[in-house]
């Protein structure tokens, strides 16, 4: 018969046994390529994101990162996918605002659970967009814009590089908090639908600060507020739409995630090198391109983030009865 101190002794071999294993698994860990599954066709900006980090990553790492474009169905292709990949480290997910925050709020029916199903490695980068209206609106300031709309419901239009992107999501979340309605005009892309506001064919846009500057500038188009929740470093006199409705936040990031039980030393692994490269200035000067920043962070925090967009587009889709699928 064990006495109680045997029994702690053999108890505590075999926990050594175990944070051993897991510190041997994590010290081994790459031993070949791995799979990065991205959720959309090559080319776009979350392809891009995925390739200038996985450059970088492999680098670190010494072992290539390989993206797997699986677009199709707003990710969702890819999304299931990655879900239902095997948890061993070699198949990870670059997952954004859309697949992990937007979706999960709209579809009755995913084939992936956006909390239950993944582990957040880390949070890469989040951008604002910029609130861009045409020069006949005939206001100069946020405040100005929000009077207006709300004098004339229904009659000022948006577009949107398509139903259901961030930018179109932004504008309707903007009309549930300022109680205003707005017209919606979805386009195939932003780049039609910059053109058109320009044109004087919709009233305003939400778009990447970016590419809203140079116009801006010009005075062709007229910046009024960024959908942070605080100012963007590169507008600091340009005010947040949160400054005005507390809690607006409609952002564009992308993060890398594995499929739910990927061993815990892989993952402290993994967040401990993008959040490295995320630094590297290369990876900042791309992030910037599209008027975004380094985030990082631990996986929690990343954790978080998922839950909270959840959150927010939750509330406005059963608040509003926004729908997105028939």
């Amino acid at each position: 018969m064990f006495k109680p101190a045997a029994i702690l002794g053999i108890l505590g071999i075999a926990c050594a046994f175990a944070s051993g294993n897991g510190i041997a698994q994590s010290d081994a860990y790459p031993g070949k390529p791995i799979r990065l599954i991205v959720p959309y066709v090559a080319g776009g900006p979350t392809d891009i994101v995925a390739r200038t980090v996985g450059a970088k990553l492999t680098e670190r790492i010494g072992q290539q990162l390989l993206v797997d474009n699986r677009g199709g169905a707003n990710g969702i292709i890819g999304m299931e996918m990655a879900a239902k990949a095997p948890a061993d480290g070699y198949n990870l997910l670059l997952g954004g605002a859309g697949v992990l925050g937007t979706n999960p709020a709209f579809y009755a029916k995913l084939p992936y659970d956006a909390v239950k199903d993944f582990a957040p490695i880390s949070l890469l980068t989040s951008a604002p967009l910029l609130l861009t209206v045409h020069p006949s609106l005939g206001v100069k300031t946020f405040p100005e814009f929000i009077k207006l709309a709300r004098s004339k419901p229904g009659e000022l239009s948006f577009g949107s590089g398509g139903t259901g992107s961030v930018p179109h999501l932004a504008g309707e979340l903007l009309g549930y908090m300022a109680g205003a309605k707005f017209l919606h005009t979805p386009y195939k892309g932003a780049a039609p639908a910059m053109n058109d506001l320009l044109g004087g064919q919709i009233s305003f846009l939400f778009i990447s600060t970016v590419a809203a500057l140079p116009n801006v500038k010009a005075g062709k188009l007229v910046g009024l507020a960024v959908t942070w929740s605080k100012r963007a470093q590169t507008l600091p006199d340009i005010p947040s739409i949160s400054e005005t409705f507390p809690g607006y936040e409609a952002r564009v990031w992308y993060g890398i995630l594995a499929p739910a039980k990927t061993p815990r030393p892989i993952v402290d692994k993994l967040n401990r090198e993008l959040n490295q490269v995320i630094q590297n200035p290369e990876v900042v000067q791309r992030f910037a391109i599209d008027g975004g920043e380094p985030v990082g962070g631990p996986p929690e925090a990343f954790a978080r983030t998922i839950a909270q967009e959840i959150a927010i587009w939750t509330r406005l889709a059963k608040d509003t009865g926004l729908k997105l699928e028939e």
